[in-house]
């Protein structure tokens, strides 16, 4: 077996490494540089240009250099509108939405463009080894979803390189910096401030195990955005002096950025720089320049917004992982953007004063660490156990628009977990799974990872079929879903690998949000399901009048008709309360129990109170929870019943073991309105029952439709 080495494939710079001798050994690429920039050019001729080579010529050659493409990689158009606006090349809507690149009229997609990248630190590594390279370790910010994450998978495949492992940077990080250091149990914090990720990461360490505690991060806050608001402050300041606009001149652009990047290197060891760039432009008074100073602190105020969203997802990792600032022992800092003074600074008065521990080079850490996990995969090393997780949490969308979890984020990959669920109508033969990702209680407000159908179900009732879906997240991160009807067998699934991906505004809105509206989340929810009961009662309603009309006195069905149209009229109300909704609900209830004695009580006139059976409905002890047997003492002899003395949980109704999913194409309202029915001629609910989905991983039965 050939030697498997590491990559950092980083936003702005690359790294490639290898283990010998049981140590990581980052490999110098071709022009004697430890990293490699994320570039490529495309000369007039054709000829590539990948690396420091790309870089030199960016500014004559602006609009046929590519650089920061792992912004675009498994994304969707519409998700990446501020970073196309920040880049000189020509960016096209590609196939499934997503983000190409046409360069001397060719059109290339962000993997081909990454897979060039890989070719470049392939080459190096084969160069340095004096063999042929076929498999990688290859890492990606931790907030990478499962379409950026397969996508990467894919540029490695097409540079020729058999990914094994698919590692988050954070975690690869953690590996470099814990190697040498197994016999001591601690707690790590990893602060990954790349060029154009930000990841942090919480990790237990002992006994040679990594185990990731909780992670949280923004894919799009790097070293990008500080150079960014200088080169806005320079073009802001000479259209100010000159009256006139760069930021449509792409090759002045192009050097205002990298005089910004040697600009925001220089503060990290000076007070103050010159930003000096002659000839930038002319018009009829000749030719213009640039020659302005920056100081730290002005530099500091610009990008303090920034500094500001770094100690963010600190905050939340730590509260995921349930700890305080004084239980982590260390604080790794990684990524070339921890060089700013600012963001040092902002950490140690986060942590108390806590200095942040250098011991790892930032720029070769995550590459050294994938190297490592290269020789775990080789058996060059043994002893160590890499636990990582998924970063939010999976689901799908169940009828009423209600996101159903069936993987909490901070969840140990690789991970199956399995919940059954059933149809929402009757004769319904096929059911739409629709795949979300985020923390919020409604689907709409999740992001959208794949949809399939699972066709060819026998007409049955409603919640008779029996489907299983099943997630599985192997360990690359990577999600696959399925779908089983357990009846007839017949199953269907997808590999969440469509392009569209999680913007870092997307992901900051659903972990906020899920905060600053969980009440209403909640409450929503909470209608939602009350709604589901009241459409199993309205149906368990309508199927005794029609079978057991001779047994149920006028009176005592007219006292249950009442009942039924105040809650009809307490869902249809939008300003009804909660309360008023749960009221009429378990009135409701209280009717159909009073219906139930009494029609048992008809068809069992001998029976007495000592003598309690199962009604031909009712589930066995071993499937429900207990509840009180009907008999003769719940119905006064003159045959009206006192709705008030009855227990509002008296009522068993059938459809609470499953949420139920909707037909294909069936769109849930968002708010809950319902619709008539051809039952009742009134009602027609739209939600379902709650779900008592099962674990794979816990219990191999699943529960009983009725």
């Amino acid at each position: 077996m050939g030697k498997v080495i590491g990559i950092d494939l980083g936003t702005t710079n690359s790294c490639v490494a290898v283990l010998e001798g049981g140590k990581p050994i980052v490999i110098t690429n071709s022009e004697g540089g430890r990293t490699t920039p994320s570039m490529l050019g495309f000369g007039k001729s054709g000829e590539r240009l990948v690396g420091q080579l790309a870089k030199r010529q960016a500014v004559t050659n602006a609009e046929n250099t590519v650089f920061s493409i792992k912004r675009f990689i498994g994304r969707r158009w519409e998700d990446t509108e501020e970073e196309r606006s920040r880049v000189p090349y020509n960016c096209i809507t590609g196939r499934d939405n997503t983000v190409d690149v046409k360069i001397r009229g060719r059109t290339h997609t962000p993997q081909e463009i990454s897979a060039m990248i890989l070719q470049k630190l392939k080459q190096d590594a084969e160069a340095y080894l004096g063999e042929s390279v076929y498999q990688a370790v290859i890492t990606v910010p931790a907030y990478f979803t499962d379409a950026q994450r397969q996508a990467t998978k894919d540029a490695g495949t097409i540079a020729g390189l058999e990914v094994l492992r698919i590692v988050n940077e954070p975690t690869a990080a953690a590996l470099s910096y814990g190697l040498e250091k197994q016999d001591c149990d601690q707690t790590i914090l990893v602060f990954d401030l790349g060029g154009g990720t930000f990841d942090v990461s919480v990790l237990q360490l002992g006994d040679g195990i990594f185990e990731v505690k909780a992670t949280s991060g923004n894919n799009h806050l790097g070293g990008d955005d500080f150079d960014n608001v200088i080169v806005r402050w320079i073009v802001n300041a000479f259209r100010e002096k000159e009256g006139i606009d760069l930021s449509v001149d792409k090759m002045a652009l192009q050097r205002i950025r990298e005089a910004a990047e040697k600009a925001k290197i220089e503060l990290s060891g000076a007070n103050s720089t010159t930003i000096n760039l002659p000839f930038i432009t002319a018009d009829e008074t000749g030719p213009k320049h640039i020659e302005i100073q920056l100081s730290r602190s002005e530099f500091e105020t610009l990008a303090k917004p920034l500094i500001d969203g770094t100690i963010e997802p600190v905050v939340q990792s730590l509260a995921d992982a349930g700890l305080e600032p004084s239980d982590i022992d260390r604080i790794i800092i990684v990524g070339g953007s921890t060089r700013i003074p600012a963001v040092q600074k902002a950490i140690s008065d986060y942590f108390g004063g806590q200095v942040p521990d250098r011991s790892v080079n930032p720029d070769e850490a995550v590459a050294t660490g994938a190297a490592i996990q290269a020789g775990v995969l080789g058996g060059e090393v043994r002893d160590v156990l890499l636990l990582d997780v998924t970063p939010l949490s999976l689901g799908i969308e169940t009828l009423g628009e209600v996101f159903t979890k069936i993987i909490d984020r901070n969840t140990t990959i690789p991970t199956s977990k399995s919940q059954m669920f059933s149809t929402a109508t009757d004769g319904q033969t096929s059911v739409e799974v629709h795949v979300l990702q985020g923390e919020r209680a409604m689907a709409k407000d999740n992001k959208s990872l794949g949809k399939f159908l699972l066709m060819g179900i026998p007409p049955a009732p409603r919640g008779i079929p029996q489907i299983e879906v099943s997630f599985d997240i192997d360990a690359n991160g990577i999600l696959k879903v399925s779908a089983r009807d357990k009846g007839t067998g017949r199953e269907q699934g997808i590999q969440i690998s469509n392009t569209g991906g999680l913007s870092s505004e997307e992901i900051e809105r659903m972990r906020q949000e899920a905060d600053l509206y969980a009440d209403e989340d909640s409450q929503q929810r909470e209608l939602i399901e009350l709604a589901n009961q009241a459409e199993s009662l309205f149906y368990n309603y309508q199927q005794t009048l029609e079978h057991n009309a001779a047994l149920i006195g006028e009176q005592l069905k007219g006292q249950v008709d009442e009942k039924a149209k105040t809650l009809e009229a307490a869902l249809n109300d939008p300003s009804a309360s909660l309360e008023e909704v749960k009221a009429s609900l378990e009135a409701f209830q209280k009717g159909l129990f009073s219906i139930g004695s009494a029609v048992y009580q008809q068809s069992n006139p001998d029976m007495t109170p000592s003598e309690p059976q199962p009604t031909a409905d009712s589930p066995s002890a071993n499937d429900r929870s207990p509840s009180r047997s009907l008999s003769t003492q719940d119905v006064p002899e003159n045959g009206e019943v006192q709705f008030d003395d009855l227990e509002a949980d008296d009522l068993a109704h059938e459809d609470d073991d499953f949420d139920l999913l909707s037909k294909p194409n069936q769109a849930a309202s968002p708010e809950r309105t319902p619709s008539k029915s051809s039952a009742t001629g009134e009602f027609d609910p739209f939600a379902a029952g709650a779900s008592q989905g099962s674990s794979s991983e816990e219990d191999d039965g699943s529960n009983p439709f009725v």
